[in-house]
């Protein structure tokens, strides 16, 4: 079998710099945009060039395979600066066991724009709108507020016995919304998803916990034909990456009775 262009491009990378060389039980491994793209001045037409690519892997599966073999995973820690980690970087998407729900939308008129289309965004939006993200959450209080990129205050955490430090990182939030008494961040994806890197989902938290003595609630939401599903997600120890757990889910049919 051929060899993926990201397994050829990040083999590249490991011999430059020695990295198959470092003990990271001992510590994590920086590194940057700038070097990665020496590599691939010095090996030209060698693997793909593309930083954004090479590090935005986000499903244990699409990781590089000195990654896999490994045990590693990356993560941001600012601009253009990376860390090498081993240990779990990634959280399972369980299937939701429940039979689906069918759920009335509290919308007095049937809409039809938000069923144009496929992004994630808009599945989001037409829950929302719906009320089923309320309903979800029991908090009818619940109003849009946070949406796009933004990027992170200085935080510290731990992966293992690894403690990262981070600053001006960029997260994206795919909704956000406030209520009288918590804060609701939400990562949607279109496609079916078995697993997705705890990142993900644990930046933008941090990040907002800077923001507001509010809990903050963190809820990874998919959408695949009709069925619209949502997993809530805590960090039982904030300052801990892999506390992260599920509290509850469910899958939901939105129908209209108008």
């Amino acid at each position: 079998m051929a060899k993926r262009r990201i397994d050829e491009s990040w083999e590249l990378i490991f011999k430059k710099y020695k990295i198959y060389d470092h003990d990271f039980d001992s510590s994590t491994f920086h590194i940057t945009s700038d070097q990665i793209r020496d590599v691939f001045r010095e090996f030209k037409g060698a693997g793909n060039r593309d930083v954004r690519i090479l590090v935005k892997r986000d499903t244990r599966e699409s990781r590089p395979q000195v990654f896999i073999d490994r045990n590693l995973f990356l993560l941001p820690v600012k601009n253009k600066h990376y860390v090498i980690v081993r240990g779990e970087g990634y959280v399972d998407i369980p299937p939701i066991k429940e039979t689906k729900k069918v759920y009335t939308s509290k919308l007095d008129f049937k809409l039809e724009t938000p069923l144009i289309g496929n992004s994630e965004m808009q599945h989001v939006d037409f829950a929302y709108a719906a009320s089923l993200i309320r309903t979800f959450m029991k908090d009818e209080s619940l109003v849009l507020t946070i949406r796009g990129r933004k990027y992170t205050p200085e935080f510290s955490f731990k992966v293992g016995k690894h403690v990262i430090e981070t600053q001006s990182v960029q997260t994206e939030i795919d909704a956000g919304y406030e209520g009288k008494n918590q804060v609701v961040l939400v990562e949607a994806k279109n496609f079916k998803a078995e697993n997705i890197i705890i990142r993900q989902l644990y930046y933008p938290f941090r990040q907002w916990r800077t923001h507001t003595q509010k809990p903050v609630v963190t809820l990874f939401f998919g959408k695949r034909g009709k069925t619209y599903s949502v997993w809530h997600f805590r960090f039982k120890d904030i300052e801990n990456y892999n506390s992260i757990e599920m509290v509850k889910s469910a899958c939901f049919e939105i129908v209209s009775d108008v």
